[in-house]
């Protein structure tokens, strides 16, 4: 089963290509298997997934991947050459992309959503990100469903942050196509992928530059573009309480947590909140009675739902329309 699992994560990642309801399925045998102790009910859900594998087809106009660094131009650290036993969802020859995700042309856009999903991505990319950019979607907000090298599986915080920030300046520098103004982009990352916005700010916000990180690397003209977010949404994704942030050359832009009160990162937000008001970060933070961990988007897999976190989102879209407000007029955020 784990090289059938690890053929489906292009298909959870390029979700946007093909139809819902096998996807839907594949999810739920993928889950339901970890589980499973009937050596024949494994075999038959083996053969099922494997079928699914083999008879899904992309949707008519099917989007393209959009890939972040031109071939030979990424930035690497990480020396990884092989992946046995399938450890990682992705293979050491993976390249980054996004998906635009995109309201109607009739539609004002209210501003862009990079959105990032948590984990190694694979399934995880299905509900939290793909569905997240369908909710943000009706909100007014234009969207990019980011396949980034992930945190620690096995890439470093300044490979994943530098993807990230690729991908907004890629946003910005095309402000006109996608009809937003450059100062209005945001970064989603739920749980591993709010790990990835903070890399993000941490390494590549203010003054710094990729090349400050990676010596060998040759900008191009989109390093001339913000890289960090205009306002960061942390869904279930604070950093570890025992971890330590250095705030040097960082320009820390507002956030935004969503957290359940069942859920494992209550103790990472109890303490990187006062960290971040200690440095004069805005922050704004939501918490929600009875919700666990990793539940953005879980009805579109018909799992039980929590109608009080799907209030992350509005909640979300006032508070980013808010930043855009005050940094408009040019007042101090208060929250």
């Amino acid at each position: 089963m784990a090289e059938a699992r690890h053929k489906g994560v292009a298909l959870f990642e390029d979700a946007p290509c093909y139809p819902v309801e096998p996807l839907v399925r594949l999810f739920h045998l993928g889950r339901d298997f970890e589980n499973q102790i009937s050596e024949n009910v494994m075999e038959r859900m083996l053969k099922e997934y494997e079928n699914i594998l083999n008879s899904i087809q992309p949707i008519a106009d099917a989007p393209e991947r959009i890939y972040l660094w031109p071939k030979g131009t990424m930035p690497v650290c990480t020396d990884y050459k092989e992946n046995p036993e399938f450890k990682y969802n992705h293979d050491p020859d993976f390249q980054p992309y996004f998906y635009e995700m995109l309201v109607p042309e009739s539609v004002l856009p209210k501003g862009a959503v990079v959105v990032c999903p948590g984990g190694d991505h694979g399934d995880a990319s299905f509900h939290e990100a793909f569905q997240s950019c369908h909710d943000l979607n009706r909100l007014g907000y234009q969207c990019f469903l980011l396949l980034n090298r992930t945190h620690a599986c096995p890439w470093s915080k300044q490979e994943c942050g530098a993807d990230t920030a690729r991908a907004i300046r890629m946003v910005r520098a095309n402000a006109e196509k996608y009809r937003i103004r450059p100062d209005r982009v945001a970064f989603a990352g739920f749980s591993n992928g709010g790990v990835t916005g903070e890399a993000c700010i941490r390494y590549y916000s203010g003054k710094q530059t990729v090349k400050d990180h990676f010596p060998g690397y040759e900008p191009d003209e989109l390093d001339s573009y913000k890289g960090a977010p205009d306002a960061f949404l942390c869904i279930y994704g604070p950093r570890w309480a025992t971890e330590k942030f250095d705030y040097t050359g960082v320009e820390y832009p507002p956030v935004f947590f969503a957290v359940g009160r069942e859920d494992s990162a209550m103790a990472n937000l109890n303490h990187t909140y006062p960290d971040l008001v200690a440095h004069g970060v805005k922050v704004e933070v939501h918490t929600f009675a009875g919700v666990p961990h990793g539940k953005a988007g879980i009805k579109l897999v018909g799992e039980k739902g929590y109608d009080n976190f799907e209030l992350w989102l509005p909640l979300a879209d006032a508070f980013m329309q808010d930043v855009y407000k005050k940094n408009e007029k040019g007042n101090d955020l208060l929250f």
